[in-house]
């Protein structure tokens, strides 16, 4: 049997129907999102106003490895998933598909590659301001409002077939992996 990503919870169903793929809980994700904002945040007032790059040079290596580890292993194993699960234990878990965080995590996983780079090799100016400036906005989107960017890509992607339907996709937040059965010449597939 291959090996899930996610946690696989015994049985855990939505609408009636049994979850076949690993999920994550919403409100784990979500509150990572806000630690992951805040110290982005904080970095980035040193070097933007202060001046003080050492910071935001830490800051976007540990989110390599940050994301770099959610990719591979689930926010589960984490540095920041560990204290955003403890963060978010009071709440009842909302369950969601893993894969499409996978996929937001991968945008993540690139967005701190490039930041972790340019930082480090002490580049300045409006590249590294805007590449800051969107991946904040991206957890802002999260952490506040629930929205997973990279989630809804995904669903786009699939609902265009520019990536094959995957039957793991079964509840995201917000409805993101939603996709609605295609029609081939008046019959449903």
């Amino acid at each position: 049997m291959s090996a899930i990503y996610g946690e696989r919870i015994a049985g855990l169903a939505i609408d009636g129907r049994p979850l076949k793929a690993g999920v994550f809980n919403e409100h784990d994700v979500r509150a990572a999102a806000g630690v992951t904002l805040a110290l982005g945040a904080v970095a980035f007032v040193h070097a933007y106003f202060a001046k003080e790059y050492a910071p935001i040079k830490l800051v976007t290596a540990f989110f390599f490895f940050e994301f770099l580890v959610r990719v591979i292993a689930g926010i589960r194993y984490s540095p920041v998933g560990l204290f955003a699960r403890w963060l978010a234990s009071r709440q009842p878990p909302h369950w969601v598909s893993a894969k499409p965080k996978r996929f937001a995590w991968t945008l993540g996983l690139v967005l701190s590659l490039a930041m972790a780079i340019i930082t480090n090799a002490d580049m300045r100016g409006a590249l590294p301001l805007s590449i800051c400036l969107l991946c904040m906005t991206l957890m802002w989107l999260e952490a506040v409002l629930g929205l997973c960017l990279g989630c809804e890509i995904y669903g786009l992607l699939v609902r265009r077939g520019w990536i094959a339907r995957d039957e793991s996709f079964e509840v995201c937040a917000a409805g993101a992996c939603a996709v609605q059965p295609m029609e081939v010449h008046g019959a449903k597939r």
